[in-house]
């Protein structure tokens, strides 16, 4: 007992078991405090035996008499002497303003804690419980309840008098009472009864399960869930308790209501107390447990479980052992759960100790979260939960995350975590930093630091930078790459780059990076000479972005080694920067670049380098043959002579052969096929392309004593010339390859020429009639003659205005209209009528459709 009085009261989760907590993962649902101050002093001198709790205050009795009044911080407000005996029971109607007290003395008393009202009665027993109507308030509900050995009523009638009526009797002491809005629950030896105060009438009784235990040592736990449902405890088994409206049918002689038994379960200890939190429960249980050395049962700390109740059994939702002052001592009955239905507050009261339990907020979900190092899980709680967090700061909590995980080695993702959780706080970026340098690990933060908003002091990007540049160059150049050079000085760090190149003057990486150094100082001259030592593949984007084709104009010959595709698409596409003429003479001394560029530049404009065509003949005929016949076909620029000097130093047929037709000299370049080639299909198609007749004489005449030629000969001349002219010039007995083949060929392209004639004359034929046929139709459709119409010789309308008087007009198909009388008179020679307007124009005569007379 000593050593429970010496902890200090008011601390979070005080009467927890620490040694289960330790060992748990699973966070509890509820946290402990000791109700203090008033409390404390009340229970160094005196023992609690009962306590009631309202919204607004608490009403605590003593084994000594006294009734106190006390706030929810346990400072005594009020107290009142009530007897010199233990309170047993203290009630409180909803409103808060009416107390009844009983105790061991058989004193009963029920006052206006605000009125001067008040109630005495002295019995010649111990009265157990007392029960005011939770209505007092109102005149109408002047009642309380009262039990010993007897269940009484009392009620005010008029003129003030109170009238007691016996509710029930002879089943030994009434120990527990709940009243709850008409009904009145209450036990005594033999089990629980509920009584219906507007009907006057018991509506059940709920006999106890286990009779072995002593009523007086193990009472029974009541409580009202709602104003229809009833928790009953009473040693190990819980009972739900639903009141129903019994239907109209099924009355008789019973009552209206009846109860119904909705969940019934046991428990693994004695009930002590009961109280609902939503749809659960909280049970109070009095442990006894066996001790291994001496094997002797002795009293355990008290538990508080939260528990799913299930129509036949429950499910644990959690347990606490509670180290409340003098656990060791007490009994079953010395424990009681009183609750605070608006607040969720739960009060275990026992002789010497008072212990608040109440729901965990955020705050202390996020405590046991930090207390368990899971510290991710606590920063997204408070996130989430940030309008209804009071103690923590989401940058607290962040703070200890990182702190964690350094203390881990988790270098990497505690600098990453950092990013959102410093967010744009320099200071606290800065302080972070010097924390990582201090560990050695600047390398682990440098990708999260923040590059815009905010911008750190120059130094802390330097400090990272000479970092790298002392271990790493591949990742000093990928901060230079990746991070703006505004954020460090610039001149530092290209004199630190130079320092390290004295010693590696050759490292490709710092060349890399001293040149990147240089373009954001724009210092380009500089970084462009490096980038053409390196043959960097950047050159050509820093020249386009920087406009340096200025500094590039004596660069040309290093440009294009480095990569010629590039370069001259660079050179082309900024000719008004750097001209033609100025590429060309930088090219001299490299023809075989000078061709690359002059080529891509007559493929994009054939007339461009029209100047320089000339010489490309020469180059073409060096570097690039299979482009020199296009190059000849498509300029118009290109000197013939030279190209045809040229061509023939070098014994190019084809390109020679193209220039000779080209120049005229079809026969020349028909000879050369022949003579060089000995190719008569390309001879033939020269023919062709040609189609000048002198040229198939020659050919033939040429091919007249080669069997090959002749044979090529036939099989390709019959729809340019006659095949018997070649035929009746082949000698006797010459031999022919494949001459039969041949034959057959010109035999089938003549059948053929002659099956296409058909053809197209049947389908001239069709097309005739198909025609003759609509222009019949077309003709047979009639005309429309109306007022608007004009007779196109006299110019007045075709119908008369008088449409009695008789008419005749003409109507021509080409839809021009007469008068008959403004027609001449049609000759015998040709006694046809044509249209006078289509004939003057010589559109074809129009013959008159139509004659109408009236």
């Amino acid at each position: 007992m000593a050593e429970a009085e010496e902890q200090e009261t008011g601390s979070l989760e005080e009467s927890t078991d620490e040694s289960e907590e330790e060992e748990s993962e699973e966070e509890p649902k509820l946290k402990y405090e000791r109700l203090s101050n008033g409390v404390t002093e009340i229970l160094q001198k005196d023992a609690a035996s009962c306590m009631t709790v309202h919204d607004k205050f608490l009403a605590l009795g003593t084994h000594y008499g006294k009734v106190y009044l006390l706030d929810v911080q346990g400072n005594i407000t009020q107290k009142f002497d009530v007897s010199p005996v233990k309170i047993n029971q203290i009630s409180l109607d909803e409103s808060g303003e009416h107390m009844g007290v009983c105790s061991e003395d058989g004193k009963v008393q029920v006052f206006g804690l605000y009125s001067g009202e008040e109630f005495h009665e002295t019995f010649d027993c111990p009265i157990k419980i007392i029960a005011v109507h939770p209505h007092f308030l109102r005149s109408s509900c002047k009642q309380f309840v009262t039990g010993g050995k007897k269940l009484l009523l009392f009620e005010r009638s008029w003129m003030s008098r109170w009238k007691s009526s016996v509710l029930h009797e002879g089943e030994g002491n009434i120990r527990s009472v709940k009243w709850r809005g008409h009904l009145i629950a209450w036990a005594n030896n033999m089990g629980v009864k509920i009584f219906d105060i507007t009907s006057k009438q018991r509506i059940t009784n709920v006999p106890r399960d286990d009779i072995s235990l002593r009523p007086d040592m193990y009472p029974c736990s009541l409580c009202w869930k709602d104003s229809v449902t009833l928790i009953i405890g009473w040693g190990t088994s819980v009972k739900i308790c639903s009141v129903k409206e019994r239907h109209a049918s099924e009355m008789r002689d019973l009552p209206s209501r009846y109860v119904e038994i909705a969940s019934q379960f046991e428990t693994e200890f004695h009930v002590s107390g009961l109280a609902p939190l939503c749809d659960q429960l909280v049970v109070l249980s009095y442990v006894k447990e066996v001790s291994e050395k001496t094997e002797r049962e002795y009293c355990a700390r008290p538990r508080l479980d939260i528990i799913q109740p299930l129509p036949e059994t429950c499910e644990e939702i959690s347990s606490d052992a509670l180290t409340v002052r003098g656990f060791q001592e007490n009994e079953c009955r010395d424990y009681h759960l009183e609750y605070s239905e608006g607040e969720s507050l739960f009060y275990i009261v026992s002789p010497r100790d008072v212990v608040v339990a109440k729901e965990r907020d955020q705050d202390d979900h996020i405590d046991w979260l930090l207390e368990k190092k899971k510290y991710e899980e606590a920063l997204m709680a408070a996130e989430i939960s940030q309008k209804n967090i009071k103690r923590h700061k989401i940058l607290d909590i962040g703070l200890a995350y990182v702190n964690h995980l350094v203390e881990k080695g988790e270098y990497d993702v505690a600098a990453r975590k950092c990013q959102k959780i410093l967010g744009k706080n320099a200071a606290l970026w800065e302080y972070e930093v010097y924390k990582f340098k201090e560990i050695g690990q600047l390398k682990a933060i440098s990708p999260y630091l923040p590059r815009g908003d905010p911008v750190l002091k120059p130094l802390i990007y330097e400090m990272i930078l000479h970092e790298f540049l002392e271990s790493d160059y591949e990742g000093f150049a990928t901060l230079i790459r990746e991070w703006p050079g505004d954020l460090y000085n610039n001149s530092v760090m290209v004199q630190a780059v130079r320092d390290h190149l004295k010693k590696d003057s050759q490292n490709r990486t710092l060349l890399k990076t001293l040149a990147e150094l240089y373009t954001y100082d724009k210092n380009y001259g500089n970084a462009l000479e490096i980038y053409l030592t390196l043959r960097h593949k950047d050159v050509f984007q820093l020249i386009h972005k920087h406009n340096l084709f200025s500094s590039i104009k004596d660069k040309i010959v290093l440009l294009m080694d480095f990569d010629s595709e590039k370069a001259v698409d660079m050179l082309l596409d900024n000719e008004d920067k750097i001209s033609i003429k100025k590429v060309v003479e930088e090219l001299e001394d490299r023809p075989e670049l000078q061709h690359v560029y002059l080529h891509k530049l007559f493929k994009r404009d054939h007339h461009k380098g029209q100047a320089y065509h000339e010489k490309q003949i020469s180059l073409y005929a060096e570097y690039d043959r299979p482009n020199l016949l296009p190059f000849l076909r498509d300029s118009i620029h290109c000197p013939l002579e030279k190209a045809l000097e040229i061509c023939q130093q070098r014994n190019f047929v084809e390109e020679t052969v193209y220039l000779l037709s080209r120049m005229g000299n079809s026969r020349s370049a028909l000879k050369m096929i022949m003579e060089e080639l000995h190719d008569v299909d390309k001879a033939i198609e020269f023919a062709k392309e040609q189609d000048d007749g002198e040229l198939w004489e020659d050919l033939i005449l040429y091919s007249i004593d080669k069997p090959p030629f002749i044979t090529g000969l036939l099989n390709n001349i019959g729809t340019h010339v006659d095949p018997i002219l070649l035929i009746h010039r082949i000698k006797e007995g010459m031999e022919i390859p494949n001459l039969r083949d041949s034959l057959v060929k010109i035999l089938q392209d003549y059948n053929l020429q002659i099956l296409l004639r058909e053809g197209c004359k049947k389908i001239l034929v069709a097309d005739s009639l198909s025609l003759l046929k609509k222009m019949h139709r077309t003709q047979m459709k009639g005309v429309l003659v109306d007022e608007e119409n004009i007779c196109e010789s006299c110019l007045s309308p075709v119908l008369p205005s008088d449409a009695a008087k008789p008419f005749s007009v003409v109507v021509f198909h080409c839809r021009h209209m007469f008068h008959k009388e403004c027609l001449p008179v049609p000759s015998l020679n040709s006694p046809a009528q044509f249209c006078n307007i289509c004939s003057a124009k010589h559109r074809g005569p129009g013959s008159a459709i139509l004659e109408m007379k009236k």
